[in-house]
């Protein structure tokens, strides 16, 4: 197999592949190209202007999380780590280990829209820009109404309608508007040297960003992009590149990413692989004891078999471009036949032994990427619209296959508005909090084994007592109670080491109850006066001050690059400007 380039390759249509020109390039995405990727956006939410919002099945976990961030926002809490009304006002450390991008902006857009609007808004900006992603990656190889096609389909793909309507995993969602830029930045890479380490970093950085396990998913295929494109340019420096983009994206996310690998042990998150949920459990076809799991199994196994079938024929088709574009076509072949094959069964050696690969859970997930190479190969590989359209046929007859089979779940404007009644913290009612998530709670602790009622304040063995709870904050908790003898507070709250504990102005040791993990603070005779505060951590504190030297650092970098860039372009022009020495 040859992967070596020949030694002439034609020009690419219209536009310049080097990155020197995007700036001038980018402004070609208005306003018909952008147009175009909107309204397939919205051709992709269409139907929940007459069936409602679709409840698949992470929906409630990030409505609450968008409704609670939303609701710290408005208490000061610029950056929410507590989930206060998970588990029924129990709470759980979720926004410690559940990436922020897509709760931010599932609550940026609620300060702003009507929540029962928000989950479509989301869904429509999202979709959008992924098609613009794919927009400028497929453009420095087609032209521009090549390119438009590809967004679009990129936009409105199969696994994209699986992900709103029946999984509604929105973090997944978001991260699909990064793998075309990926794509684009790697190939482009040998060009821009160290410019292209900052570019891939604030991808890699983004993909952690945004959700876990697709960013697992960036950095695998990151590693197979470098050493094809090392292999192709026949530079070994690419694989420094790849990997320096790697290290440095891991420190510009460490303010996240430290506290969440740090913080594992203080949290049941081997929830995660329980059954169901494990990578065995969810290769194409694979039935277990679980009539819902395998009727959505079959439901994805279908749409990927349609796709790596369809992708099979656009390899077929696109093979001229290995003369071509031989970089690109190695990296799309290899990436999208990764993909396929790790959904798999034959494939579970890597699941069990590769680093981190298990913690992608769903080995379906791979349908993100194969989508990317799916998407440009068939618009390479197929330029007649009429096999285009009759591919887009075929997916969508597909589409209307599994929706007959299996129709996705449904959420009225009623529904909405119990979740916010669920979490309503002002004007002097509280509401009862939400179900939350096992994997998020501290190790201690069984939330199938509490009282969903129970009071805020519960004193044991302290004979007559006076209670007065002057704060109930998701992250400061003030109360006084006044006992005639020893005994303990126990809370309607979940120990967790981060919580920090003072009894008139003095620190104290907390105690877990047994079972239900709740907080039990020892009271001595007399008035207690007791501040509970959720407290930075060290990790924290430690992720957030690399976080900030490497984003200094890449700062640094772009300054010093522009420094020379404009000292190279005055100096230039200096020469050029000085006259020539006259003649006699």
């Amino acid at each position: 197999m040859d992967l070596t380039p020949t030694p002439t390759q034609p020009s690419p249509p219209e536009s310049s592949p080097t990155l020197d020109d995007e700036a001038a390039s980018l402004p070609k995405l208005f306003p018909i190209p952008a147009l175009i990727i909107a309204a397939a956006a919205f051709a992709v939410i269409l139907p929940m202007f007459w069936f409602g919002i679709p409840s698949g099945h992470d929906f409630e976990f990030h409505m609450n999380s968008w409704m609670e961030v939303l609701g710290q926002w408005k208490q000061g809490i610029f950056y929410p780590r507590w989930a206060s009304m998970a588990h029924y006002g129990y709470g759980e450390a979720r926004f410690i280990f559940y990436p922020p991008a897509s709760w931010t902006l599932g609550a940026l857009l609620g300060a702003a829209l009507p929540w029962k609007i928000v989950p479509g808004a989301y869904m429509w900006i999202v979709l959008t820009l992924a098609g613009v992603s794919m927009f400028l990656l497929a453009r420095n190889w087609v032209p521009r109404r090549d390119a438009i096609f590809a967004a679009a389909l990129y936009a409105a793909n199969p696994y994209h309608i699986v992900i709103v309507y029946w999984r509604s995993a929105y973090a997944e969602l978001l991260a699909s508007a990064l793998l075309p830029l990926l794509v684009l930045l790697v190939v482009r890479t040998e060009q821009r040297a160290w410019k292209s380490i900052i570019s891939l970093a604030l991808i890699v950085a983004a993909a952690w960003l945004t959700n876990a396990p697709s960013a697992v998913m960036v950095n695998y295929s990151l590693a197979l992009f470098v050493v094809i494109a090392a292999i192709v340019q026949r530079s070994p420096r690419m694989l420094l590149y790849g990997a320096a983009g790697v290290v440095l994206g891991a420190m510009l996310a460490c303010f996240y990413l430290l506290p969440a690998v740090y913080e594992e042990k203080w949290v049941n998150i081997w929830q995660v692989l329980s059954p169901g949920l494990n990578p065995q459990e969810n290769f194409l076809f694979t039935m277990i004891n679980d009539a819902d799991h395998n009727q959505f199994n079959l439901l994805v196994s279908t749409v990927a078999v349609a796709e790596i079938i369809l992708l099979l024929g656009a390899l077929f088709f696109s093979r001229r471009n290995r003369r071509d574009n031989p970089e690109l076509w190695w990296i799309l072949a290899a990436w999208g036949s990764a993909a396929a094959l790790l959904m798999l069964p034959f494939t579970v050696i890597f699941w069990q032994y590769l680093p981190k690969l298990r913690f992608i859970q769903l080995p379906w997930r791979w349908l993100l990427c194969l989508n990317v190479a799916f998407v440009l190969l068939v618009t390479l590989g197929l330029r007649r619209w009429l096999p285009r359209l009759l591919v887009c046929a075929l997916l969508l007859s597909t589409l209307v296959v599994v929706w007959y089979k299996q129709p996705p779940w449904w959420d009225r404007a009623a529904d909405i508005a119990e979740m916010i009644d669920n979490l309503q913290q002002d004007k002097g009612y509280e509401g009862t909090g939400y179900e939350g998530t096992d994997e998020y709670v501290p190790t201690d602790a069984d939330p199938y084994e509490i009282k969903q009622d129970a009071r805020k304040v519960a004193v044991e063995g302290g004979g007559k007592f006076r209670l007065h709870v002057q704060q109930w904050a998701p992250e400061s908790k003030i109360f006084t109670v006044s006992v005639a003898q020893s005994g303990h507070a126990v809370l309607r709250l979940f120990n967790y080491p981060a919580w920090s504990v003072e009894d008139n102005g003095r620190s104290i040791s907390t105690k877990t109850r047994e079972v239900t993990g709740q907080m039990m603070i020892p009271l001595q005779p007399g008035e207690n006066h007791v501040h509970i505060v959720f407290m930075r951590t060290r990790d924290r504190t430690l992720g957030a001050a690399i976080s900030g030297a490497s984003l200094l650092l890449v700062m640094i970098l772009i300054a010093c690059g522009k420094w020379r860039s404009y000292s190279s372009a005055k100096n230039g022009e200096t020469r050029v400007a000085q006259p020539s020495p006259a003649v006699g």
